[in-house]
């Protein structure tokens, strides 16, 4: 007997709400603007008489990890 009120109480309510009447109706305004694309131009000199030197560490952590793995003189095995 519940199962069935519950099935009759959401019929009801389903067409209850598709019963109501929405008659507003919205308009939207459309505006068109054109897009003009600029791409930069980048020149670059080449100057073969400078020497730089760049360095290339393949961890990001590189610089962390260094100061991390330090040694001190306890660290160091004793001969017996």
């Amino acid at each position: 007997m519940k199962t069935i009120l519950t099935i009759l109480f959401i019929l009801f309510t389903g067409l209850f709400a598709q019963a109501q009447e929405n008659t507003v109706n919205v308009k939207v305004e459309v505006t068109i603007e054109t897009v003009v694309l600029v791409t930069p131009t980048i020149e670059s000199v080449l100057n073969a008489n400078e020497t730089k030197v760049a360095r290339l560490y393949m961890d990001k952590n590189y610089k962390v990890k260094k100061e991390l793995s330090f040694a001190t003189k306890a660290n160091k095995s004793k001969l017996a």
